[in-house]
């Protein structure tokens, strides 16, 4: 009877519990191919809560924002990253926090400006 018990509590426990929620964001920032088809957005802002969906042109910032983010881009394959490397660019996506870096599963990207911001401070 006390397995059952035990066995009763953990069932409603994890029942109780629901997921973690992922975000959708929008980040700013530089981005770069690390390595062959491994892309990270650099001096990135902070994530801000956002939807899928590409930024209206009056969302874009007309100059470079320098962040002290660092993020993986995954599920690059749809779009032409090559085209936007080495620029400011807007991405919004399916936030994954993780260390040592945090990723964001892209859902949309958008050119800021054709050059990247320095380094912000750290």
């Amino acid at each position: 009877m006390t397995l059952l018990a035990v066995v009763a509590t953990v069932a409603l426990a994890a029942q109780a519990a629901p997921a973690p929620k992922a975000e959708i964001v929008s980040v700013t920032g530089c981005l770069r191919e690390s390595a062959p088809n491994t892309w990270t957005l650099v001096n990135a802002t902070d994530p801000t809560p956002s939807n899928a969906n590409a930024p209206q042109p009056k969302d874009v910032p007309a100059a470079p924002a320098a962040g002290k983010n660092e993020f993986r881009l995954i599920g690059v394959s749809e779009f032409n990253l090559p085209a936007h490397k080495d620029h400011t660019v807007v991405i919004k996506g399916l936030y994954i926090k993780a260390t040592p870096m945090s990723r964001i599963n892209m859902t949309s990207v958008t050119t800021s400006t054709s050059f990247c911001a320095p380094a912000a401070p750290k």
